[in-house]
């Protein structure tokens, strides 16, 4: 394939998106496939001589779109939405034909500067903390990270290493590493913030420290019981200590954490000994939206030394509307802030935006030079691999550029708003039969709901069947042990007869 060959058959893909796009009603929005189905269709050898092109763009229908679930299916109810707009196809057209990776100023200074500039624009428009835009003259900065779960492990290891950095100051600690040599060594495992084992006479000298060899033993991370999976998975990389807070009904009628709990918490852990480092709150919970409200929370982590997360992963991007600016009070306590554009941004995944409230300090932790990143300008620009895992990275400020220029903020205002009132009609309609009840109340895009005097195993057995008709897609959860079913507007297609469509699926396969 050449240049040549890559606009005729380009502007052939582009039409078959533009097509798949426009007739996905004609689909279901689930796949009536089993595990292994694509071993019939592709072969197992690799093929040693070129195929032609035609051939292989036969195949899209067969083995891809047969094979997708359709997440912008306007009968598409399932877990959250993901962005989408052709504004955002054009960026990832370009981004993928620049083919750069940004993982420095020099390696790409427009991928840099154009990710600092768009996201100083989100700001604004969320009404965010001045001091998290990149053009702030403080510390503090934003990068857009690949997903939620990266920004969480991100923000697990920061705190980590500024606690220990904390403990590394403490008088205790200084004399005794001035004193033994054993403390030198420490400093240095300190140093380089890993994992590490220490001898038997350094376990007896730190006990108030930690409890045993493990470096990190007695640290422990506190986030609500509702708190996304990647919490939970980033806990356990870092090899740190999690505590899940029971979340109990109240900011609108949902499931958060309170001041108290984590007050208590935090006391009864350092009463054993533990070393409370950092509290992860979730803004918009994926089983129920329930929110963890930062403006009662963060004055707690700032009197307790706690560094602060939020994860808005779904809900944060609400925070454009000005109804919904509740989402975000408090973030002037908080040391990072994470949301995803692709959920409900009407962005293309993957663009997931992360502010540091001091991002010179924690970008420090991240810092490996190596002789050939280097580059004269690094003492002035900015270099995003200091605030990632990865060091490689795409050029996703093209959609939030291209985004935001042709379609405009109102345009996204607009679409977040007809995603609520959806949900509220649906929130509405899932009553009118008798047969269910709201398990809690309806926010934002989604309603939980279960049917009334039933068990877990009698609403089980329902989502099953739903699914297993395909006529529409939902999927469940449970919340202190009670299960109940979870409807999302999710496609920027549905409407309110979809809506309706989908009330009256409910009621057949509930009948």
């Amino acid at each position: 394939m050449d240049s040549e060959k890559l606009r005729e058959e380009g502007k052939k893909m582009i039409d078959f998106v533009a097509d798949y796009w426009d007739g996905i009603r004609d689909r279901k929005p689930l796949p009536a496939i089993k595990p292994g189905y694509i071993n019939e269709l592709v072969p197992a050898q690799a093929p040693s001589s070129p195929e032609d092109w035609s051939k292989i763009f036969d195949d899209l229908e067969n083995v891809v779109l047969n094979g997708a679930t359709h997440w912008h299916h306007p009968h598409f109810f399932a877990y959250f939405p993901t962005g989408l707009s052709y504004q955002s196809i054009m960026a990832d057209i370009l981004s993928g034909g620049i083919a750069g990776i940004g993982f420095t100023w020099k390696s790409c200074p427009s991928m840099t500067e154009l990710e600092m500039s768009s996201l100083d624009w989100v700001v604004d428009l969320m009404g965010l903390p001045e001091h998290f835009k990149n053009s702030h003259d403080g510390p503090g900065c934003g990068i857009i990270q690949s997903t939620a779960s990266d920004s969480t492990m991100i923000a697990i290891m920061a705190a980590r290493a500024s606690h220990v950095e904390r403990i590394k100051a403490e008088p205790t600690f200084m004399k005794w590493v001035s004193e033994t040599g054993v403390g030198k060594t420490l400093r240095g495992i300190f140093d380089r913030v890993k994992v590490n084992k220490i001898d038997d006479e350094a376990s007896g000298i730190i006990a108030p420290y930690f409890h045993d060899p493990a470096v990190f033993e007695r640290f422990v991370m506190y986030c609500s019981d509702q708190a996304h999976s990647s919490v939970e998975k980033g806990a356990m990389l870092s090899a740190v200590r999690l505590r899940k807070l029971k979340a109990t009904r109240g900011f609108l009628g949902n499931y958060g954490v309170t001041k108290k709990t984590l007050q208590n918490a935090i006391k009864e852990d350092r009463a054993r000994g533990y070393i409370p480092f950092i509290f992860l709150a979730t803004v918009g919970t994926t089983c129920s939206c329930g929110v963890d409200q930062i403006d009662e929370l963060g004055p707690v982590c700032v009197e307790e030394g706690l560094y602060l997360h939020v994860d808005a992963a779904y809900a944060g991007t609400f925070a454009l509307c000005d109804e919904f600016k509740y989402l975000t009070r408090g973030m002037e306590h908080v040391d990072s802030f994470n949301f995803n554009l692709h959920k409900a941004g009407m962005i293309n995944f993957d663009c997931s935006p992360m502010f540091f409230k001091n991002g010179t300090h924690v970008s420090r932790y991240f810092n490996v030079d190596a002789i050939y990143l280097a580059h004269e300008y690094q003492s002035t620009a900015a270099d995003y691999r200091h605030l990632q895992v990865a060091l490689g990275r795409r050029f996703r400020s093209l959609k939030i550029w291209f985004v935001l220029r042709n379609m405009g903020a109102d345009k996204i205002r607009e679409y977040l708003r007809r995603t609520e009132l959806l949900a509220a009609e649906f929130a509405k309609l899932i009553l009118e039969n008798g047969k269910f009840e709201h398990f809690v109340p309806q926010h934002l895009g989604l309603t939980c709901f279960r049917l009334k005097n039933s068990t877990n195993a009698d609403n089980e057995k329902l989502c099953n069947a739903i699914n297993d008709d395909r006529r529409i897609h939902l999927v469940p959860s449970t919340v202190h042990g009670t299960y109940f079913l979870r409807m999302v507007v999710c496609s920027q297609l549905t409407t309110l007869d979809d809506v309706i469509y989908g009330r009256d699926v409910i009621f057949e396969i509930a009948d």
